[in-house]
Formats: structure tokens, sequence, C-alpha cells
């Protein structure tokens, strides 16, 4: 009975090209009887520790390594055609020094030898050589390359060079049989040169996939990732389908006459032994200058901040500081917490604004103190253990939130503070979703686009592929139905969930000890490092991450705060009251624009339904909303406006869920819970917590016990403080159902805090905070600037035209309004901006468009600019018309030039009298553009139409026929609340009308024409796809600039902008005259008189003998009727007007004559 180990073998993260998953590899070595496995991906080690863990646990040994790529000359050598195919070879580690070693040579060749693939130079084997075993690779390998070509004598020089790095018993001739002409050509070359040089043999197989059915499911792996389908013969594709993880006797077939081959391999297996520690913390050195006790320094600080926090602190919160303290140093997290408030402390007085902290860490007193955190935990009953508890294993975490424009100077200051080779970044993988993997195995496959699409739709968010399959009526009838789809959807299944590609983590940062690449293999694109590990297996390893968070609503605030101090010197941030009616007022009438976390359509409803009073409110709402617990908002709301209506199940419930109405919202509820009713520790109670959310049955049914019966020397129980024993068990059901919803409090205190900080600036200064967001969401996306600008619009405030004198670079309050931001204007480069900004401080204000080409023209602002600025209405207070300006610019700054050039030419300056200036030019009296030719000059010069939009001469029209807006459309597509609304749902009919912004022809591949057509109204774009059929007849519509009505079905799939499929175009005119023949209805209340009354007014000033009949429909007894005196009313834009201007837009709407 042969032994043999697979010691030459691709896992998933060989990306995209190995196709063994870690779990099913270990099981299937397993299953073949095999004692020990390798994992050895090309180029990288991103495995090592999943695979180290699974195998363990499966008690199978692993042997860690990895198939290098060597530079044909060094390294640093990267020449096209020369350098560009490096060779492969194999790499084991023996023991951990190999492990070290191996780490080195891998991170050194992504950060210095990257070229097409990270590649090591025999200068660093010769240095990292020891407690590796080497083995001479597959045919890309340099033996068997020098083989191929002829050349034996060069082959067996190489062998020798190698033998002599690694040692006599660390090098090995690898042999491979995968039933394919050029590998059977020079195998009996490499036994000759074995025995000949008197290197021992190991045989391998290569593996790539698990079992021989799985080779298509890898071809179609390749495919995806060099973009290409099955049936291209340029493809790269393995010859056979043998390699797969073969059993020993296969392998003993391969070889008969070299049984020593398969020897070797068991023998190489004993001897590599690489262990990894786990969950010993390894925080690097943290340093003040003139402090020698870390420990004192953090206590002292504590102190000091307790005072100042809480002017005389309670016994409590005395108590609980020392408590926490004491865990802190038990627990050896005393530089921890010192090296977060240290960068925390350095953007504080650098002037970066920091978030009040996010995430467990806002539940310690301790950070609250130093300033860590901005939120009092006593306040809103935060739980320390909930962050930190000396049951609790893995490492804390801090995340903390800072201003976009200042989080890369805080993560700059930690690179020179522990040095560049200390701090990188985290690599994170991009998996094949289902949705994903269906689409590209389709392309792969070679089928039609549709059929992909198709079934990726009927996917639903986030289920696994196999879970569809079986409870998804139509697709489970097309997977026994029809074989194509079937074979693809199997395929699918077995690539789902594969990484795809690598990337780095948004906001981690490792912070280590030693250089990062003693503890971690480093990865390199694009000079960016990072680690080859992910988080979680950072911090399993024990090493520091932190989250850097850039959290653009804190730049918001900062710009609006700087804004306010100019007018109110005073104005502190920190010490605005908490229960200000007027804000939660605002936020109760639905004005929720702008505001942190309540902008949704679904959020802000709930806000209205829910009419909050404090700052808890804010809280639980945040939590709430959310799939899953969204289910008891309106239980929520219900006993938020009746009291009475509340229940507890005992009365020691009342003191934990008072705050939230009687519902468990909070993972610190549950905790206190167990506190309070059953005598738990909180350290003991997080960790029920936890494995309540995992829904791990074992562990929860032995602690249902101790809840309700108590523990020896753990808890006394539920029944023991006087709940019945039914009573505990309910309680016990409600929190494991709930668990897995509960929201950590801490967090979404947080960011309550900073919605409400949001919400506060908006009501009190709304002009300062409207030019902060509109100055932040300009640099996103114009899309949503056109619905600020809108809502700006509605209550009241201005919006002030650009003026080179008074614009800045961002939206700023004047008494006037709001004036627009220079920043808008497309050609204008921010250097150009400070450039005009101090000019004007320093010099005065502009006089003519001549006298600022004087001052500013030059490196930054050119022809091209000034006619952008000319364009925008920058210029429009200097008396001229941007016709007569555009005119003259030429010749302006062509004079300005040249007077300049005149003065750098050192003429001699006879009188002293410094260069003259040029005489102030003429400019020609012309007239001024059209109305719609400005407005395109506008749109030219800004990317979005300011002072009107050419839709707007139909608006009245196109609001009471109920065509949706793009920026309804977009924000419920994207909402995430599942509160979408079902008017907008995939597939469902709709008007829209917009003026075609660009246009897509394409080709289909039966030869007609269609195209995607940008529509824009005044919110922003939509795409509208006009299909052979529609185009044939209304295609000759879509021109440039033209004003269109589309009727059609949205379509709105994930990961995209919702796009409408027309099924038919008229022009905008056309549509509104004929809706103008329809009847009209407006909506009122019944009680309200002054509504009806001034309703009456309009209509008869419009009375007709003939014409469209008037209804009322009062929506509060559900009633329509008519006015008596008005028998028909004349239709026409006018009356709509009136009527919107009074009621609302929402409250006009057209009917058809039926009467509906």
């Amino acid at each position: 009975m042969p032994e043999f180990v697979h010691l030459h073998l691709h896992s998933e993260y060989s990306l995209l090209d190995g196709a063994c998953r870690i779990k099913e590899l270990v099981l299937r070595v397993k299953e073949l009887g095999q004692k020990a496995v390798a994992v050895t991906d090309h180029g990288n080690m991103f495995a090592a520790v999943e695979f180290y863990n699974e195998c363990l646990a499966q008690g199978i040994k692993p042997i860690i390594g990895c198939e290098v790529y060597v530079a044909p000359r060094t390294r640093f050598d990267k020449l096209a055609k020369i350098d560009s195919s490096p060779y492969h070879l194999v790499l084991l580690c023996e023991n951990n020094e190999g492990y070290q070693n191996l780490i080195k040579l891998v991170s050194a060749a992504y950060t210095e030898g990257f070229y097409s693939k990270p590649r090591v130079d025999v200068e660093l084997l010769e240095k990292y050589h020891n407690g590796l075993i080497c083995l001479s690779a597959c045919l890309a390998g340099e033996i068997p390359r020098k083989l191929t070509n002829g050349d034996y004598e060069a082959a067996k020089q190489t062998a020798l060079k190698y033998r002599d790095i690694f040692g006599r018993d660390n090098y090995f001739i690898e042999l491979q049989n995968h039933k394919f002409a050029d590998q059977q050509r020079i195998l009996p070359m490499l036994i000759k040169l074995s025995r000949e040089t008197g290197i021992s043999m190991v045989c391998t197989n290569d593996a790539h996939y698990l079992r021989r059915s799985d080779a298509n499911a890898q071809r179609v792996l390749m495919c995806i990732s060099t973009g290409t389908t099955l049936d291209d013969p340029s493809r790269l594709e393995f010859p056979t389908n043998e390699f797969y993880v073969k059993s020993a006797e296969e392998m003993a077939e391969l070889f008969p006459s070299q049984p020593e081959s398969l020897e070797n391999t068991v023998k190489i297996a004993d001897r590599c032994n690489v262990s990894f520690e786990f969950g010993k913390t390894k925080l690097p050195y943290f340093h003040i200058d003139d402090v020698s006790d870390n420990e004192k320094f953090l206590r002292d600080m504590c102190m000091k901040g307790l005072y100042k926090r809480y002017e005389n602190p309670t016994k409590e919160a005395l108590k609980r500081v020392d408590y926490e303290l004491d865990v802190i140093t038990r627990m050896g997290y005393t530089d921890y917490y010192l090296i977060v408030w240290d960068f925390v402390h350095y953007a504080k007085t650098h002037g970066i604004p920091v978030g009040c902290g996010r995430g467990s860490g806002a539940g310690s007193l301790c950070a609250y103190c130093i300033g860590i955190t901005g939120i009092d935990p006593l306040k809103y009953d935060l739980l320390f253990e909930r962050f930190l508890n000396p049951e609790r294993v893995s490492m804390p975490d801090f995340d903390i939130d800072f201003c976009m424009e200042g989080r890369q100077r805080v993560i700059d200051y930690v690179v020179e503070k522990y040095g560049s080779d200390h701090v990188a970044q985290i690599a994170t993988f991009g998996t094949l979703a289902a949705k994903q993997a269906v689409r590209d195995v389709a392309r792969a496959m070679g089928l039609p686009y549709q059929t992909g699409d198709m079934l990726a739709k009927k996917i639903p968010r986030g289920q696994p592929l196999k879970y569809s399959i079986e409870n998804i009526p139509e697709l489970s009838s097309l997977y026994k139905t029809d074989m194509k789809i079937r074979q693809l959807l199997d395929i699918a299944m077995s690539v789902e969930g594969m990484p795809r590609n690598v990337s780095t983590h948004a906001a981690g940062v490792v912070i280590t000890k030693e250089p990062v690449d003693f503890y971690v293999p480093l990865y390199s694109r694009d000079g960016q490092v990072s680690t080859q590990y992910t988080m979680t297996v950072l911090e399993r390893l024990g090493l520091l991450k932190i989250d850097f968070l850039g959290l653009r609503n804190l730049t918001i605030i900062d710009h609006c705060r700087k804004q306010v101090i100019e007018t109110h010197p005073d104005f502190d941030l920190e010490k605005i009251p908490l229960d200000d009616k007027k804000v939660y007022e605002m936020l109760s009438q639905g004005k929720t624009e702008g505001v942190f976390q309540f902008e949704s359509a679904g959020m802000t409803a709930t806000v209205m339904k829910l009419r909050p009073e404090r700052l808890e409110d804010l809280i639980a709402v945040i939590s709430l909303y959310r799939p899953g617990p969204m289910d008891s908002i309106p239980t929520y709301i219900r006993n938020r406006h009746e009291p009475d209506r509340i229940v507890y199940k005992h009365p020691l419930l009342k003191g934990i869920l008072e705050v939230t109405y009687g519902c468990i919202v909070y993972q610190e509820q549950v905790m206190q819970i167990f506190r309070t009713l059953a005598g738990y520790s909180y350290g003991r109670a997080d960790i029920v917590r936890r494995a309540m959310a995992k829904k791990k049955a074992a562990v929860l049914e032995n602690e249902r016990k101790a809840f309700i019966y108590g523990e020896k020397g753990q808890c006394c129980g539920a029944v023991a403080n006087g709940v019945p024993a039914n009573v505990a068990n309910e309680i016990f059901d409600e929190m494991t159902s709930f668990a897995s919803y509960a929201f950590n409090k801490s967090h979404a205190a947080a960011y309550a805090t900073i919605a409400y900080q949001t919400a506060y600036l908006k009501c009190h200064f709304y002009k300062e905070y409207m030019a902060a967001l509109m100055t932040i969401t300009l640099l996103d996306s114009t899309d949503k600037l056109y619905g600020y600008i809108a809502d700006v619009g509605k209550s009241g405030v201005k919006i002030l035209p650009l003026d080179i004198n008074k614009s800045e670079s961002g939206f700023v309050a004047e008494p006037e309004g709001i004036r627009f931001a220079l920043l808008a204007v497309k050609s204008l480069g921010e250097g150009a901006i400070d450039r005009i900004v101090s000019e004007r401080k320093s010099g005065g204000a502009f006089r003519s468009l001549q006298d600022f080409c004087t001052r500013v023209s030059g490196r930054d602002i050119h022809l091209r600019t000034v006619e952008a600025l000319i364009k925008s209405g920058a210029f429009d207070g200097f008396g001229y018309t941007r016709r007569e300006h555009l005119n003259a610019c030429e010749d302006i700054m062509k004079s300005v030039t040249r007077s300049d050039g005149s003065v750098i030419e050192g003429q001699l300056d006879l009188f002293g009298m410094g260069a003259a200036l040029p005489m102030e030019k003429k400019i020609e009296r012309c007239g001024e553009f059209d109305e719609q030719q400005l407005l395109e000059f506008e749109h030219e010069a800004l990317g979005m139409y300011i002072s009107a939009h050419p839709i707007d001469r139909f608006e009245c029209v196109i609001s009471a026929t109920r065509c949706v807006t793009s920026a309804q459309l977009i924000e419920a597509c994207t909402d995430d609340g599942g509160m979408a609304d079902k008017r907008f749902a995939d597939g469902a009919e709709v008007d829209y009308a917009g003026m075609v912004r660009g246009r897509k022809m394409l080709k289909t591949k039966k030869g007609d024409m269609m195209c995607f057509v940008e529509l824009e109204d005044k919110f922003g774009t939509l795409e509208i796809v006009v299909f052979p059929s529609v185009f044939q007849t209304m295609g000759g519509l879509i021109k440039d600039r033209a004003l269109l009505h589309v009727k059609g079905k949205i379509s709105c799939k994930e990961e995209e902008e919702p796009k409408i499929l027309a099924d038919m175009l008229e022009p905008v005119d056309r549509f509104c005259s004929l809706q103008l023949q329809r009847d009209i209805c407006v909506r009122l209340v019944s009680r309200d008189t002054e509504g009806i009354k001034a309703v009456r007014t309009i209509a008869e000033k419009y009375r007709a003998q003939t014409g469209s009949k008037f209804a009322v429909f009062f929506s509060d007894i559900r009633k329509m009727t008519g006015i008596k005196s008005v028998h028909a009313v004349k239709m026409c834009p006018e009356l709509l007007v009136e009527l919107e201007n009074r009621l609302g837009a929402e409250n006009v709407v057209f009917m058809d004559r039926k009467g509906e």
C-alpha cells in the first residue's frame, strides 16, 4: 500500500486559477487517507493561516509553501520579452525559520521584483534559504524549460546551483506526469539527471482542482480571469484533465519504476513542522518623551479627564474608572489606549475633526475621559464589557471616524511615528457572489448576455445559489428542464464565493512592534503596501489593527462650523443643547434632506410617524431601521405615543427597557437582562449574547438552564430573583430571537449624536449648513446637488448666482441667500480659485473683465478658464452682457499677455514710472444671446442648469401627470431599508420627461439599431433604453437637447443605477398639450377652510362654459366632490401654477375624463 503526500497544489487563492477550496481540500485529503498536504499558491501566501487552521481542525498536517516566480536575471531587471516569463520554483517551510524566510521572499517579490508577476531572484534565495525545502517545479521550472529547449548540460548546471544554495538534503527534482507529450518527453531526462547528480526525486501532481470532474469548472475560472470564452482558440488551457488531487494508488501507477519518488513526499512531509501563535497580543512600542510609566500616565490622564467631564463625579463614576483601568492593565491594553489616544489627540490639536466614536468603544468611560470618544457612557447606559472584558479573547477595537480631508494626515502621522516599515494597509478579497458568478460563468460559456442576466435577476440578494435553486420555483424548473442552464448553474455553484481579486481594506491599518514583514507577508501593487492576510487573520495573530474611517458628514459639520463662527464667534458645537424642540419638530415634519442617517425616504417616513423628542429616540430609530428589526418599528412607535400599552413580562425589566418603550432594541439591553434577572457577570453575558447572535444552539440550551435556575459559583438564576420559570423561559426565547438583530447601542449613540448635530445646524444655521453640505456634495455627485438646490429653493432661501467678487471656492451663506461656488466651474482648478480669492483679498474687488485678466491671468488661468467664467455668469456684475464679454475676451487676454511680456524683457524704465498698465480696452455693445443659448453655456461651464432648466416651462403639467423624477427613481432603487416604494419596483410602468443629454447607438446581433439615451430633468439624469422596435418608429425624435416624454418600464438591477426601458417617446410639448385636455383634481383636508376658500377663488378665476372638470378630493374622509359655482375650467399652465403654489405640487393631479 503506497503512501503519498501532495506537495505541489493550488488553492482558490491562486486567484481564478486554482480551484481547490480549502475546507473541501482538507476533507478530500482526509478521505484519501493522506496524513499531510501542502498548499503552494502562485507567488502568494494568502491562504496560509486559513489552511493551517482547517488542517489542524481535521487532524491533517499542514505544510506551508509557495510556488514562487524566479526572475531569469535579477528581480530588478524589467525589460519586455527578456524578463517577462519568470521560472517557477516550489518552496516548502521545514520550520518556523523557514516560514520567516518565506515571508521575506514573498514580500520582496511584490515590493521589489514585481514585473507582471511577483518575482524573487537567486540573490534573495541565497540570502533567505534557511529552513526551506525546494522542488524543481513544473514544466515552467528552470530545469524542465532548459531540457525542453534541448540544453541538457545547462539543466544539469542549474540543478547543481540550486542544490548548492539549499543544501544536499533540501533540493529535489520534481517529476510530473499528466499524460501529455511535452511533459512525457522530458521525464526520462529528469530521471537521468537525478541519477547523474545524486539529487533525489519527488513526484507531485500540480493539483489545481479536487476531482477529475472539476476540470471544467477550473477551465471556466481561467476564462473568467482572462476574459475569454470556452470556445476561444487562443485561451490558456490545461492540456488534460489530470490536474486533480489524486490518491496514492493513482500516483504509484504513474511512476511504477520510481517508487522512491513517492516515499520522498512522505519523508519531506515528516520534516515540515511550522506552528503559528494565536491570541497573544503584540502591540507596538509606545513611547512619549518624559514618560517612564505608561500605566501611571494613563491613570492620571483618566482622573484629570473625569473631573473635567463631570465637575463632581459620582461614586459610581469613580468606581467605574477604577474598574476599567484595572481590566485594561490586567489584560495588557494600556499601550493600546495610549496609541489610540495619541493619534486622536494629534488630530484634535491639528484641526482635524474627529467623530465622537463608533462601535463598542464608546462604552468605555476611560476612553471618554481621555477624549478618544465623545459620548457619555453613563448617560446612555453604555457597557464597558461590550468592548472589553476578561472573558473575551479577541482584540477590542476602537474605530475612529475622521473628516475626509484630514484622514490621510492622521495616517501619515502614524506612519511617521512608528516607521513606514511598521505600518501597512490590509488586504481584503473580492469574492464571486452568486449573481456575479452566474453572469461570469454565462459569459465564459459563450451564452448570450440575456441568459446570464435573466438568471441573475431571479436570485434574491445575498442568498447562496443552492438556496435560490431550491426555493425559487422559476429557477428550479429551469434547472430541472434546461440542460444548458443546469450546467451553467452547477459550474456557478462550484465557483461561487471564490476569491476573485485582492484589494485594500478601505480604512484598516496594521501597526506592528517589529517591521511588518517579520510577522506577515506583504502584497504591493501601484506602490501601496498591504498585508497578504486579511483583517480577521491579523487579529488572530495578535497584531494591532486600527480603522481610520473617513466620514464626509464630519467634513460638512466642520465647514459649517467655520462659517457659523464668522458671525457667532462664541458658537461651540460641543455645547449645543441635546433637547432642542425645534430640531425634533423639523425632523418630525420630514425635513430630513442632508441630515446624517435620516435622509432616505423610508427613514424619513419612520421619523415622521415616531415624532422623536429626545436623543434616545434617534438612537433607537437608527438601531431599528435595518432589515430584521424593522418589524418592531410599529410596536415601538405605538408604545411611544400610547405609553399605557407598554407591558413588561416582569417588573425587573422595567428599568432596562423603559428607555425603548418596552422593546428590546440593543445588545446592551440583552446583557443587562442577564445581569439583572439572573446575576450573570457582564463578561459572561456578552459571550452568551454573541452565541445568540450566531444562533449556536448547543451553547444556548446550556445557558437557558443557567439563566433560569442558576449555576453554582457563576450566577443565581432568574428563579432565585423571584422570576417564575415559565416567564424566564419566555424572556430567554425573546432574547434569542432578537439577539441576531439587536444593535450595538454604543455605535448607534455615536451616530445619533452626529445626526443630531447635523440636524441642529440645519435647523438653526440653515444657510451655513446647506452651503457646507452642497460644497461637499459638489465634489461627489451632481445629481444629489440638484436635489439640495431644489430643497433650498423650497424653503425660501435664494441661491445667488456666481459672482467673481463674492463667490468663494465652496458655497457660502450670505445675508440674502447662499452664494454659488467657484468650484462648480468645470475648467477652474483649485489653484486658480486660490489665486482669484487671494488676489481679491489683497488687491480689492475686481473692477472689470480687463482688470480681472490683468491681475490674475497666468499659469492657472487662461482663455478657456475666463470663457467658462463668463458663461457661468461670474462677470455679470460688470454691466456687459455675456455675449459682449465673450466677444471681447480674446483681445483682452492677448493685450494682457503682451503687456506682461514687455516687462519681462527688461526694458529700461527711463522715467521710473513702472511698466504702464495696458489701456482699458473698449468692449463693443452687441446685445445678449437668447435664453436657450445662455442656458446651454451655463450647462457647459457648470455641468448643470442653475438659473432655469429648459424643461421648467412644462414643469406644472409634468408634475400634475405624476411623471417620476430621476431623484425619486434613484432613491427608490437604492433605499436599503427595504421600504422601497411599490410604484418603483422592477418592471413597473412610469412616465418621465427630460432633455436629451447624450446618446449611444448600438447594433444588435441581428443587425437592428437600438439606442441608449441620457435624459436629464432638474434633479439628474436617467438612462433610457430604446429597443429596436421602438427605435424604428420613434428614433428620429432623439436629437441632442430635444425635450422628450417617455413611457416605459423600470429596470432596477443591483449595483446599477435604475434605467427605463422605453415603450414610447414623444416631444414634451405634444405630450403637455394632450394632457391639458384632461380633467383636474386637487387634494385637501376637509377641515382646511382657508385652503378650500383659496381653491374656490382660483377655480372661479378660470371658469369656463365648456372645458375640463374641476374636482376636489378630501383625503381625510376619502370623498370626491366638485365646486358648485364652477361647472368647468379653462385648463392652462397658469391655472396649474396657481394651484400648485397654493397646495403643493403633490396635491394637484390630472384625471381621466371617465372621472376615475
